[in-house]
C-alpha cells in the first residue's frame, strides 16, 4: 500500500512518530522558512517525489515556494 501524502499535511515534522517517519522516507517535505518576524512551526505543507514536485503543489496553491525549506525524509535509523 502506497503513502497517502495528504495524511501528513498540517502535521508537525517534529512530531511525527516512527512509523509516519518511515512511511515518509524517501519524500520530500516543505516546510515554511524561518525568519525573525515570524517563528513558524515546522508543519509539513506538502509532501512530494521530489523538490520540484513540492514547488509545483505550493504554486498550485498559490503560495511563494521561496519561503519554503526542502528536504528530503531520511529513514529514522538503519535497521
Amino acid at each position: 500500500m502506497g503513502v497517502r501524502c495528504e495524511e501528513f499535511i498540517g502535521k508537525p515534522v517534529d512530531g511525527l512518530n516512527l512509523s509516519e517517519r518511515w512511511s515518509l522516507s524517501g519524500k520530500w517535505i516543505a516546510t515554511e522558512l524561518y525568519s525573525p518576524e515570524r517563528l513558524p512551526l515546522r508543519i509539513i505543507q506538502v509532501v512530494g517525489s521530489s523538490a520540484r514536485d513540492c514547488v509545483k503543489q505550493l504554486q498550485a496553491r498559490g503560495l511563494d515556494a521561496a519561503l519554503y525549506h526542502y528536504e528530503l525524509v531520511e529513514q529514522p535509523y538503519e535497521p
